[in-house]
């Protein structure tokens, strides 16, 4: 039976070799295809990460194998103008922003390997790293090609809280299922 468990950023850097893995298997094929490449990229970013304010990670295993990992901190205020944030804050409007992400627990990254799938490490992961949240703040995005991942969320009670165009790409942010906003979230049209 594989294990779940909260780790420091350090000890999920020390399992390079298996995030690695596991990050070209998860987000290889569709709709992410990200190369190797990506892989190597992503673990430059999460040795910075982990010194973010508010890192929190956990780590799914059996044995010396690394099944899958999720990681999050604390949503910065002001909100952050990288990444894929900017239309996160425009679709939400500058106050929602504030008051619902900004200071909120932003879950990052959530990986589980193609041969773990259907055990429930992704919920068991994605619960280790929120669960402490006491007020429930929790929140995060994903690309809505991202079918699967979508109703993954959807199943674990989060709530979808931004709505590109129908048919459209583009990233949702789903507030999770404590989150006090949930229920002001909007609805699609």
């Amino acid at each position: 039976m594989p294990t779940v468990e909260r780790v420091s950023g350090g000890r999920l850097l020390a399992r390079t070799d298996g995030v690695r893995a596991v990050y070209a298997d998860a987000f290889g094929g569709p709709p992410w295809r990200e190369g190797p490449d990506r892989a190597e990229r992503y673990l430059e970013r999460l040795a910075r990460d982990v010194a973010r304010p508010g890192f929190t990670a956990a780590l799914a295993a059996e044995g010396d194998t690394v099944l899958g990992w999720a990681t999050a901190w604390t949503t910065p205020d002001p909100f952050p103008a990288d990444r894929c944030h900017p239309s996160i804050a425009v679709a939400l409007g500058e106050a929602r922003t504030a008051a619902w992400l900004s200071g909120a627990r932003e879950v990052d990254e959530l990986a589980v390997a193609t041969r773990a799938r259907g055990a429930g490490l992704g919920a068991r992961l994605l619960d280790a790293v929120t669960a402490d949240r006491a007020d429930g703040r929790c929140w995060l995005l994903t690309s809505v090609a991202a079918r699967t991942a979508v109703a993954f969320y959807e199943r674990e009670g989060w709530t979808q809280a931004t709505h590109p165009a129908p048919g459209g790409a583009g990233h949702a942010a789903f507030l999770g299922p404590r989150h006090p906003a949930r229920t002001a979230a909007p609805r699609p049209l």
